[in-house]
């Protein structure tokens, strides 16, 4: 049993009594997050609307809140897991809703970076252990009996020796009243019922039923629909426009410029805008202003605000590679050095050197951006689909005018996210378009504009070299990794800390182009980079893939090398060694080629294998193995559809995934060009394994999808015995075959 102190004390939490016959309703405020109030709210209408964590009826029924925005990781199911785990009660009796943004009683609120279950974990823990223990003193009080003499079980506290029980329910108004205790116990992990458990989906009937969830979906009398119209080429900026042939089209009440964002302002992280000024069509129904806005005609200037274009190729494909290639070819910035790596490579028997590349790629979520936005003179109301929208608001408290506490943020589910939506360029678009008009409008996004705008994955290339000494053994590793505009290179990163020599440098080149988060930032990329080259290099060295991993890590765990090495080599390790035992219990299909990959980025560890084989003369993924170290697996069924998914997403974007320019222009706008993985590609057979372990849980929206793309690459090399060091990889098998 884990004992946890409640140091946040009597005001981190909000405690009342539902005058409709009792209940208690309990608020636990995250880390960091403002004080409460400690004043009970009078009326139990009242009382149904706060953002409160726990609310118990008198019947018993539990409602808990979801503070985390939902992009269908299940979170809205995890997260109230935890508080349903130490609370004690039957999962059947719970409820759950999203709760709205309210930073003052929830703190973070921000879901990426596969965080949202490791940052819950300790606080809705405490949460739910300090409800009960709450309940059981309320109940010690009323039967006069010692608390260590009770317990609880599905939302029932038991006397034995008095042969007396009572529901959470019955008690709960009294529970309302005690002091928050200091300390709380939690449960051992042996204990839990409902943790590691599988738990369908709270949302999964709605969605199937199609009822209204998404931003997309939301209506209010009166609301008009508005789209935006941004430059065809990054780099250029809107002047004026002539909008006579839109306003004689059928249902269009205005066009106009905006500016999302002051020239003066001094943009956050996320404040990612692809362009200075955007033209806007209004109206009254969705169908109406898309048909509009093709017949808008726009006048344009050059507005690049590359730092160095002078000695950039234009803003197309062919010169951004033309560029990185040069690059790569001069020094770096050295971000780590170990040992002498020039002695090493100087004095070395042989050298491997290989460059591998990457395009920009789009996020392409089920549901294009979207936002509701209604803005007065006193406050601004939003339905959005947004990832962080604590950052967000300070942007919208700048650009409205507004103070923050007047701006109100309802978090609607979001048809996809991975990174996408935690820009919240949506929501200041449709709150300046709202106070210009004064009026409640929806902002819809077309598949073009959402493909055409920016915050893509950026284009990457990274080169790899190994010494090889006269015993053909590794004595010199040297990774030199870039891209535009920022480099993926993790330098403190496997294989760092397991080769005496060891050398990483990075560059990146400035573009107008703009990127964001995109499942995996960077790691998406050095994943199938350096696990592609590790296995060139057992290939070379004449050793197993699995096994030359595992020496390499041996040596991290024995005797690293430097002390900034960012992965534990045994849980490292402990994933590849699951992975190998399942793979040799999964049989291989004739023809195929078999590879894997592993790695480590988002406090979890994860490896992949894949099968390939040919059908209509492309390559496809036949069967595909995932196993995954993230400390205690809070749902299973959540998990393991993460996974999958993330298999699927990595075989795609590998195989497929570009976004190609022409003098700043993006070349590819719908699925028509766009390629993705189709159903029918998708893997018949995919397994999933956690490691089994009592760790805090980590991430897992994230973590499965980098291994992928170099597991796909050395698929196909042992299916065709050529390397494949440039994504798309079908693209390269299209352009030189099969056999190379």
């Amino acid at each position: 049993m884990t004992t946890d102190k409640t140091t946040l004390g009597r005001r981190s939490f909000l405690k009342a009594a539902l005058l409709a016959g009792g209940g208690m309703i309990l608020h636990f405020n995250w880390p960091g997050a403002g004080a409460m109030a400690s004043e009970p709210r009078p009326a139990a209408d009242t009382l149904i609307e706060l953002n409160s964590y726990i609310k118990i009826y008198p019947n018993g029924d539990i409602l808990l809140f979801n503070p985390n925005p939902e992009f269908g990781q299940n979170v809205k199911t995890s997260l109230p897991m935890i508080l349903a785990e130490e609370l004690d009660v039957a999962w059947e009796k719970v409820t759950v809703e999203q709760a709205d943004f309210f930073p003052e009683r929830y703190g973070r609120q921000f879901t990426g970076g596969s965080q949202s279950v490791r940052q819950a974990w300790p606080v809705l823990r405490t949460a739910g252990a300090t409800a009960r223990q709450m309940l059981l003193i309320a109940a010690s009080e009323k039967w006069a009996v010692p608390l260590s003499e009770m317990h609880t079980e599905a939302g029932v506290i038991f006397h034995k020796k008095s042969d007396q029980k009572i529901t959470y329910g019955e008690i709960a108004s009294q529970a309302a009243r005690i002091p928050v205790p200091k300390d709380v116990k939690l449960k051992d992990v042996a204990d839990f019922k409902i943790i590691g458990s599988s738990k369908q989906n709270v949302e999964l009937d709605n969605i199937v039923t199609g009822k209204p969830l998404f931003t997309s979906d939301y209506k209010q009398e009166g609301m008009l629909i508005a789209m935006i119209v941004h430059p065809p080429a990054f780099g250029q900026e809107i002047t004026a426009f002539d909008d006579t042939a839109v306003r004689q089209m059928p249902g269009i009440k205005d066009v106009f410029l905006i500016e999302p964002l002051a020239k003066d302002y001094t943009r956050n992280y996320f404040d990612t805008m692809s362009f200075g000024s955007l033209a806007v069509v209004v109206g009254t129904s969705t169908w109406e202003v898309m048909q509009a806005k093709k017949k808008l005609q726009l006048e344009l200037q050059t507005a690049s605000k590359r730092k160095n274009k002078d000695t950039l190729q234009l803003e197309s494909t062919a010169g951004h590679y033309a560029d990185m290639d040069r690059y790569a070819k001069i020094p770096g910035e050295v971000k780590r050095k170990d040992g002498d790596p020039d002695a090493a490579f100087k004095n070395a028997a042989r050298i491997i050197e290989r460059t591998y590349t990457a395009p920009f790629l789009v996020h392409n979520t089920m549901e294009p951006v979207s936002c509701f936005a209604h803005v007065t003179a006193d406050q601004a109301e939003l339905y959005a689909p947004i990832q962080a929208p604590e950052v967000i608001t300070t942007t919208l408290v700048a650009r409205l005018g507004l103070p923050k506490e007047k701006i109100k943020i309802k978090l609607a589910r979001m048809g996809g996210g991975f990174g996408l939506r935690a820009y919240g360029h949506h929501l200041v678009e449709a709150a300046v378009i709202s106070q210009k008009l004064n009026a409640p409008v929806k902002l819809m996004y077309t598949r073009e504009d959402e493909a055409t705008y920016g915050i893509y994955r950026p284009t990457y290339s990274a080169t790899y070299r190994a010494a090889l000494d006269e015993n053909n053994q590794l004595i010199g590793f040297h990774v030199k990794a870039g891209g535009i505009p920022e480099s993926p290179l993790h330098e403190n990163r496997f294989p760092a800390g397991a080769v005496d020599n060891y050398l990483a440098e990075s560059w990146a080149i400035d573009s107008d182009i703009t990127i964001g988060a995109f499942r995996a930032p960077r790691s998406n990329f050095m994943a199938s980079a350096e696990q592609s080259f590790l296995d060139e290099l057992a290939v070379e060295m004449k050793k197993d893939p699995i096994d030359f991993r595992l020496e390499l890590l041996k040596r991290a765990k024995e005797r690293p090398v430097g002390q900034r090495n960012d992965y534990d080599a045994s849980r490292y390790a402990g994933v590849l060694q699951l992975l190998k035992e399942k793979a040799s219990l999964l049989k291989k299909t004739d023809g195929t080629g078999r590879g894997i990959a592993a790695y480590f980025c988002h406090n979890t560890y994860a490896a992949a294998l894949v099968d390939i084989g040919v059908k209509n003369n492309e390559p496809y993924v036949v069967q595909a193995i995932a196993s995954v170290d993230c400390g205690i697996v809070v749902n299973q069924d959540a998990a393991v559809n993460m996974a999958e998914g993330a298999v699927i997403d990595g075989i795609g974007n590998a195989l497929y995934g570009e976004q190609l320019f022409a003098d700043g222009v993006p070349q590819k706008s719908n699925f028509n060009t766009y390629r993705i993985i189709r159903m029918s590609e998708c893997p018949k057979h995919i397994e999933v394994h956690f490691v089994q372990n009592q760790e805090n849980p980590t991430g897992m929206g994230e973590p499965v999808f980098p291994p992928m793309f170099g597991a796909v690459a050395n698929a196909l090399f042992h299916h065709t015995g050529k390397r494949y060091y440039n994504q798309p990889f079908m693209k390269q098998y299209l352009a030189h075959g099969a056999q190379g």
